[in-house]
């Protein structure tokens, strides 16, 4: 039997912490919706603050409250779509990170499908990419120690793979096409969290501008590559997408709308209630409007990166080159709540100009919408 029992109020102040939020976002719902099935709702919490007392008055071993209340949270989450998400307050800072600014690491953008972590890309200029690890590859042990079909979390991975600069880690690697697995050694350093990765002329009249996701800087940084590629005599465009996982949707609308003449649709979103429907479109002038342009897109490349290609190519101002992209058109909103977690709710879809669904179903299984990942990556 543990010993380590919590005090009589760090028991309750989950309990409390959930009744509260969840009446707050009972009293939201009914503002915004009226017409919302209340009394379900308040029966729903009723139901759950009474098991939570039950369990913390009369169970037979002493438990772990918080710990019960973020996985009927995470229960919540998962029967809905598969990008909305709870982040516990103690991750929320690490999860924000990617996008924002620099790290210490090896240097990878990753999923996990499967139970199993997939590099989808190594981060360019980073220790992985040095290293050689590739597109594809399954890392099955770190430093010796399996992570494969252990249960293994965003958390635990980043735990794993991020370190001080200077500090070894080694890799066990599958690699397709390969019939044992291969090791790698790898020096951890400080990843820069630059989106274009390169940019240079093909030849006195074509550029090509690599962009590896949609950060805080990316915009900036797009146009300053694509000056620069003018500055040079730039008169057609490659837009390498491939493997853009998405990002911030601003930066993307607005890199889209340096291609497109003004008040062309760019995208729209819709969602249950009607705040949440809007439209963007090309304001300005943009920087690159009548010239060529082709676009280069694959499985990997998602949301954002969707906004942009599928805006090019219902405005019929490039072509796009590439496999089917990855097929997510679900619009979250971050949520602080009061203990310092969020949850990143979806509250609309988004349609290119010609009203196009990105999004692929997801029906009444998710596990099968993340496996189709998979699939895709192995074939």
């Amino acid at each position: 039997m543990n010993n380590n029992k919590n005090s009589s109020f760090q028991i309750k102040l989950p309990i409390i912490i959930f009744s509260t939020l969840a009446a707050g976002i009972l009293i939201g719902a009914t503002m915004a919706n009226p017409s919302s099935n209340k009394d379900t709702v308040l029966e729903g919490i009723t139901r759950i603050k009474e098991i939570l007392l039950q369990v913390d008055q009369n169970y037979v071993e002493e438990v772990d409250t918080d710990k019960l209340v973020n996985s009927a949270i995470e229960g919540i989450v998962k029967e809905l779509d598969p990008h909305t998400s709870y982040i516990p307050a103690k991750d929320l800072e690490m999860v924000s990170a990617d996008l924002k600014g620099n790290f210490e690491g090896i240097g990878i953008e990753f999923n996990i499908f499967n139970d199993t972590l997939y590099v989808v890309a190594p981060l360019s200029g980073g220790p992985s990419e040095s290293a050689g690890l590739q597109s594809g590859d399954k890392i099955i042990a770190v430093d010796g120690k399996n992570i494969a079909g252990v249960g293994l979390t965003n958390r635990q991975v980043h735990e794993n793979l991020r370190g001080e600069k200077g500090s070894e880690v080694k890799l066990k690697i599958m690699r397709s096409g390969l019939a044992e697995p291969v090791e790698y050694k790898i020096i951890r350093d400080k990843i820069p969290q630059f989106s274009v990765d390169v940019s240079y002329m093909v030849d006195d009249e074509i550029g090509y501008i690599k962009v590896s996701r949609f950060s805080a800087t990316t915009y900036n940084e797009f146009m300053e590559a694509l000056n620069k590629l003018e500055n040079q005599g730039l008169k057609k465009l490659i837009l390498d997408l491939q493997d853009n996982p998405g990002g911030y949707m601003d930066k993307a609308i607005s890199m889209a709308d340096e291609f497109l003449k003004d008040n062309a649709m760019i995208v729209y979103t819709e969602g249950k209630e009607k705040r949440y429907n809007s439209e963007a479109r090309a304001i300005k002038e943009g920087e690159f409007e009548d010239s060529p342009l082709i676009v280069l897109i694959n499985e990997g490349s998602a949301s954002a990166s969707e906004i942009v290609s599928g805006a090019i190519q219902d405005n019929d101002r490039g072509l796009i080159v590439g496999r089917r992209s990855f097929g997510k058109g679900l619009v979250q909103m971050p949520v602080p709540l009061k203990d310092g977690s969020e949850l990143r709710l979806t509250i609309s879809r988004y349609y290119t100009p010609s009203g196009r669904s990105i999004q692929k179903p997801f029906g009444e299984n998710p596990d099968e919408y993340r496996d189709e990942m998979n699939y895709r990556y192995e074939h």
